[in-house]
């Protein structure tokens, strides 16, 4: 095993979470969610996206929110672009970080950007280009990274060569995703093995939705494997708006609950993101998915009538 000493969580929370929210949120919520999101330690957080407000309403408003934004600059901001349009727009607000985003199966690919997997790395060679050029990082997502709700099973290998190709485009960074959740931790190593052959395991990120519950087992599998970035949103939030049945992201406390707990550094503050957490989900009107929010909002109840 070669368990790294510090693992680096990009908060998704504000972008992949909200997105899947039937409940609007207002800009002065976004922004206030960011900003706490901040104060509690999380240096990398995605803000937004760049994307059609027809079919993501919820991003409608992501150039206001960085417009609105008081962070200090170790602070790390992407957003999630489709196209050249949209990277104009994130160069606009000033922001040192973009993600693209590719799909493992061509059904998946087809049904979220209208295109083939190959289709899909033509339009972004453009992109990522001009990216890099103009000074941005510039982050690859790889959807269905462990099964797709139309095809099933996704091979390791069709997942490794997709990583590849995106690492050859300029992306400095891969996150893998289980967009539908069904992966298991065996499966997960096996997947990091794969496409640690293929790019610097430095490179590689995981995402794990929790559909059948096995995101944190998932995620500290592919921690043993020496995986040092996990994404995560904070109470849990979202899931994906294009994959029928998916469910929520693993919560970022969870993930920094079990990863402090285990003498793994993160450099969050858990208490002060369980509150960035409490408030999200009191402006939406739902409890938080989080268990170790959960269980350490109830203690300190107890603790208050006793």
């Amino acid at each position: 095993m070669s368990i790294p000493q510090r693992v680096r969580i990009v908060e998704v929370g504000p972008r992949d979470g909200l997105q899947n929210e039937s409940a609007m949120v207002s800009v002065e919520t976004k922004v206030a969610l960011i900003e706490k999101l901040a104060a509690a330690g999380l240096r990398d957080i995605e803000a937004g996206s760049f994307v059609s407000a027809r079919r993501v309403p919820q991003m409608a408003d992501t150039k206001r929110v960085l417009a609105h934004l008081r962070l200090p600059p170790h602070v790390h901001l992407s957003v999630l672009i489709p196209n050249m349009r949209g990277l104009e727009e994130a160069l606009a607000c000033g922001v040192r970080g973009v993600a693209i985003f590719a799909a493992a199966s061509e059904s998946f690919s087809e049904e979220n950007i209208g295109c083939t997997i190959t289709e899909s790395l033509t339009r972004y060679a453009p992109v990522v280009e001009a990216a890099v050029g103009a000074g941005l990082e510039v982050r690859g997502y790889i959807s269905c990274a462990l099964g797709c709700p139309y095809e099933g099973d996704v091979a390791p290998r069709a997942v490794a060569t997709l990583a590849r190709d995106l690492a050859a485009l300029g992306c400095h960074e891969i996150s893998l995703g289980d967009t539908i959740g069904v992966g298991a931790p065996l499966q997960a190593r096996r997947l990091v093995e794969e496409v640690g052959r293929d790019i610097p395991l430095a490179q590689i990120a995981v995402h794990f939705h929790d559909s059948y519950g096995q995101a944190l087992a998932n995620i500290f599998a592919c921690v043993e494997m020496g995986v040092g970035i996990v994404d995560a949103s904070v109470a849990g939030l979202g899931g994906c708006p294009f994959a029928p049945g998916a469910s929520g992201n693993v919560a970022t406390e969870d993930v920094v609950y079990m990863l402090q707990r285990s003498g793994i550094d993160t450099g969050v503050d858990l208490a002060a993101l369980i509150e960035a957490g409490a408030f999200i989900c009191e402006n939406l009107g739902r409890e938080s998915q989080s268990r170790a929010a959960r269980a350490s909002l109830l203690q300190r109840e107890r603790r208050r009538v006793a």
